[in-house]
């Protein structure tokens, strides 16, 4: 064999291991811990980007997974997703690339998992088929279909005077001990929809465990996927909690689903963002809330709702905790602004045993117009006209100044109030239809209806 032919067989041979000469591996440079107050770790020495995940290691080599949220200068700022313990000054710190993602996959049905993407209900590991972006891609607004169909909640008084369209996003506004969480449940078993996500994020433990097995319940688990982030997880597993709920949505929504997406809470997921960002040194804008807080609302909600053409949607309620005396609750008016519409249930109501508790004079549904029938508009016109002339003059009722006759409109409210009520109750366990909330309404108003339940 001459040389020329030797030169070139060795040439073939070396030619996969030239290749990856081409392309070296990156070279990851560690760093040390320089500083840490409250939650917030300072690392120098070491170079990552925003979201980027970093392991810290102890004097006993025990392992603490951190992520970037910010830097200065060649100083980076971490946030723990576990227990902050053990640590001390100079410990390693080593990035270990981007945490922008989450498994997926129809293995997640009937399954809990935590903020990390991790089951918490000791059922084994979870069958996932891919990956989805933990912030989710932007949506062209143009390319979303229009909400145009109603959705069945099963909850009689949604039904028929805050008609729902599916693709909707709205907040339900509520004072602690109101029964937010049995309305959610309410609506986890009886709305019509082929998934449901469920994010639980900030409550209390207890509560994550009684949802899931009193009000959620063995047939809506399912058909749910529970992302439970209790309180006493760290702020960016609040934070993690929600866009992971959010981003399961997104992959059935893609896969031709329609899902239910009930975030509890929102004003939790702000509070979480409030924490880290007064952490790292952002200054509070607004009642002791940052600005980026108001910034990743809209990031959030903005994800849910119809997708393009093809695919499902997703139908979106978000709670939102409000008393009725504050008036100026940033995260509330913020929640308003971006979302479709908002269901505001009442203290008042629910001292008088009204559940569900919804105050349908402070309550809007802004796509009501676009998904019920004309006659059902009507009719849910007329009811809150006279449900709102009654609340109106309730003080003259009180002191006895009411007059029968004087206003033969004030009269007719106050002969309908006492069938409003009852048609505003509910129990847990009955479900009612759109068909049969818009007969009932028809009843209470003395409508006629024709065959199939409308207005005539």
């Amino acid at each position: 064999m001459s040389e020329s032919n030797r030169t070139e067989k060795w040439v073939r041979a070396l030619q996969p291991y030239f290749a990856g000469l081409d392309e070296p591996p990156a070279v990851v440079v560690e760093g040390k811990l320089s500083r840490m107050v409250g939650l917030t770790l300072e690392a120098i020495g070491c170079r990552a980007a925003i979201g980027d995940r970093c392991e810290l290691f102890n004097n006993n080599d025990e392992r603490l997974e951190t992520e970037v949220v910010g830097f200065a200068g060649d100083r980076l700022f971490l946030m723990p997703t576990g227990i902050v313990r053990g640590l001390a000054p100079n410990a390693r710190v080593i990035p270990i690339g981007g945490a922008g993602e989450v498994g997926v996959g129809p293995g997640l049905l009937g399954r809990v998992i935590d903020g990390a993407g991790q089951p918490l209900d000791g059922a084994g590991a979870l069958c996932l088929e891919g990956r989805w972006p933990l912030y989710g891609t932007p949506t062209n607004p143009l390319n979303r279909t229009p909400i145009r169909e109603q959705l069945d909640v099963g909850v009689r008084s949604i039904n028929a005077l805050l008609s729902v369209g599916r693709g909707q996003r709205l907040g339900l506004f509520a004072p602690s001990g109101v029964g937010k969480s049995v309305l959610l449940g309410m609506m986890t078993r009886y709305t019509d929809a082929d998934v449901i996500v469920v994010g639980l994020v900030g409550e209390r433990g207890r509560e994550v465990k009684e949802f899931i097995d009193d009000i959620l319940g063995p047939e809506g688990l399912a058909r749910s996927v529970v992302v439970a982030t209790p309180a006493d997880n760290p702020p960016l597993m609040r934070l993690h909690g929600a866009s992971i709920a959010t981003s399961i949505a997104e992959y059935f929504r893609d896969q031709g689903k329609h899902v239910l997406l009930l975030m509890d809470s929102l004003t939790r997921y702000a509070q979480a963002q409030r924490e880290i960002a007064l952490a790292i040194g952002e200054p509070p804008a607004t009642r002791g809330f940052p600005p980026s807080v108001f910034a990743r609302l809209p990031q959030l909600v903005e994800r849910a709702g119809t997708g393009i053409a093809g695919c499902g949607s997703i139908t979106a309620f978000y709670t939102v905790l409000t008393e009725e005396d504050d008036n100026n609750d940033p995260v509330a008016d913020a929640a308003r602004a971006i979302l479709d519409g908002h269901i505001v249930l009442s203290r008042k109501l629910a001292e008088r045993g009204l559940y569900p508790a919804v105050d349908i004079e402070a309550s809007i549904s802004r796509t009501m117009p676009q998904v019920a029938p004309p006659k059902l508009l009507e009719l849910a016109k007329r009811f809150r006209h006279y449900y709102a002339l009654y609340e109106q003059n309730r003080d003259l009722f009180n002191v006895g100044a009411y007059q029968r006759g004087a206003n033969p409109e004030l009269d007719a409210a106050v002969d309908l109030h006492a069938v409003f009520d009852t048609f505003l109750a509910q129990n847990m366990g009955d479900a009612v239809d759109i068909e049969a909330a818009g007969v009932a309404l028809a009843e209470i108003l003395a409508v006629p209806t024709d065959a199939d339940g409308a207005a005539a």
